[in-house]
C-alpha cells in the first residue's frame, strides 16, 4: 500500500467519503493514462495496414492497459475537478485534458468507429463508460456540484467541462446511436459479473440519458430494463465467480432502483430478495467479500473491483431503504455492508498495475454515488 492510501485509510470516517483519497486516486489515473503498454486490444484487424499500436489507432484513449479503463479514467478525472473545488491539481488536470480532448483526436476515435466489423467493439461497457464521462462533462458544464461541502463548480472548470463536452459530442452521439440502435434487437439480457452485464451498461447509460436530456435514449433504456428485469424474484445470488467484478444481483437491483419508481422499486426489491426483505442478511454471500488470492493475476483481481462494486451498489441501495428500526434493519445491514466491502479492498487500488490501472474508479463509485 502507498504512503498516501496509508494516510488516507488511517484519516477515513466511516462516512465513506473521498475527500482523503481524491489526491492519491487522481494522481494514480495520470500515472497511467499516456501509458501505451502493457496494452490488451480490443481490436478487429481487417488488413495489413490495421497493424498499429494503441496510441496510432485510439488518440484519446490509449493507455491504462485497455480502452474502457482509459475511459473511466478520463471519468475519474473529471468527476474529481466537479466535486472537489480545492484539489490541488485543478489546473494541472484542465491543463492535461485541453490537450488531450482535441478535434482532431476525438475525430480518430469516430474514424475507428466506422471501420469495418467495429460494431461491436467495447460493446456494452465501454460505450456505458463514454457516455457515463459525456453524463460528467454534462452535470459539470451545467454547475452540477456532487461536492458534500456544497461548494459550486468553479468557473475555470465550468468553462472547460463545456469545452469539453462539445470537443467530444461526435463520440458522444456515435455511442448514443450504438445503444439506440442495439437495444432493441438485445431480446436477452447478459448476467455475468464481466464487461458484458447488461444492468451495469444500462444503469450508466442512463445516467447520461438524464443528464443530457435525451428522452429517446432514456426511454429506450427504461423499456428495455423493464422487459428484461421486472418479472424477476428470488434471486439465486450464484456468485461470485473467479474472474467477477460486478455483483449480478446486486447490480441489476441498483439498474431498476433508477428504473422503478419509488414505491413499484420497494416491491420489486422485496421480491428479488426475500430474505433480505425478511430481515436476514441473505443472499448471505453479497454480505460476505470476496477473496482474492493474487493481486498479480489480472483476473482475480477483478474481485477487488467486486468488493468495490458491491460497496458502490449497496450503499445506493441503502439510501431508499426505510430508517433503520427495531422493525427494520435492512439499512443497518447494507450500511455494513458498505464498510465491509470497503475495508476488503479500498488499501488495494494502490499495489500492482493488474488492479491500479482502474481500480480507482471503482472505489469512487463506492464513495460518490
Amino acid at each position: 500500500m502507498s504512503r498516501p492510501l496509508q494516510w488516507a485509510m488511517r484519516n477515513h470516517s466511516r462516512n465513506h467519503s473521498a475527500e482523503p483519497y481524491i489526491d492519491h486516486f487522481v494522481s494514480l489515473v495520470l500515472g497511467h493514462i499516456d501509458r501505451e503498454y502493457p496494452n490488451k486490444l480490443d481490436h478487429v484487424i481487417n488488413d495489413d495496414a490495421q497493424v498499429r499500436g494503441p496510441r496510432q489507432l485510439h488518440p484519446i484513449f490509449y493507455g491504462s492497459f485497455d480502452w474502457h479503463s482509459c475511459v473511466h479514467g478520463h471519468w475519474l478525472l473529471v468527476r474529481a475537478l466537479r466535486n472537489y473545488p480545492q484539489l490541488a491539481s485543478s489546473a494541472q488536470l484542465i491543463e492535461k485534458l485541453d490537450a488531450r480532448l482535441t478535434a482532431d483526436a476525438v475525430r480518430g476515435e469516430v474514424e475507428y468507429l466506422g471501420q469495418k466489423l467495429r460494431g461491436t467493439f467495447e460493446r456494452t461497457y465501454g460505450w456505458a463508460w463514454l457516455l457515463k464521462m459525456a453524463a460528467e462533462l454534462r452535470l459539470a458544464a451545467d454547475g452540477v456540484s456532487g461536492g458534500s461541502d456544497g461548494a459550486q463548480v468553479s468557473p475555470a472548470v465550468l468553462q472547460a467541462c463545456g469545452r469539453w463536452e462539445a470537443t467530444m459530442k461526435p463520440l458522444t452521439d456515435a455511442f448514443e446511436d450504438r445503444f439506440i440502435k442495439y437495444l432493441p434487437k438485445a431480446t436477452y439480457p447478459i448476467r455475468v459479473g464481466t464487461h458484458n452485464n447488461s444492468a451495469f451498461a444500462l444503469a450508466l447509460t442512463l445516467d447520461y440519458a438524464q443528464a443530457a436530456k435525451r428522452d429517446a435514449l432514456r426511454d429506450r433504456v427504461v423499456a428495455k430494463a423493464r422487459a428484461w428485469y421486472s418479472k424477476d424474484a428470488n434471486y439465486p445470488a450464484w456468485e461470485p465467480d473467479g474472474t467477477d467484478f460486478i455483483s449480478p444481483g446486486l447490480m441489476e437491483a441498483e439498474c431498476m432502483r433508477r428504473v422503478l419508481p419509488a414505491d413499484e422499486f420497494a416491491r420489486w426489491f422485496e421480491a428479488f430478495f426475500p430474505g433480505f426483505a425478511a430481515g436476514k442478511q441473505e443472499p448471505a454471500t453479497l454480505f460476505v467479500p470476496a477473496i482474492v488470492s493474487d493481486r498479480t493475476d489480472g483476473q482475480i483481481t477483478h474481485l477487488d473491483g467486486l468488493n468495490l462494486s458491491r460497496a458502490w451498489c449497496w450503499r445506493s441501495l441503502s439510501r431508499v431503504l426505510p430508517p433503520a428500526s427495531e422493525k427494520d434493519g435492512r439499512r443497518a445491514m447494507a450500511e455494513r455492508a458498505v464498510q465491509t466491502h470497503l475495508d476488503a479492498s479500498l488499501a488495494h487500488v494502490t499495489g500492482d498495475y493488474m488492479g491500479e490501472h482502474w481500480l480507482a474508479t471503482f472505489a469512487l463509485l463506492a464513495m460518490t454515488e
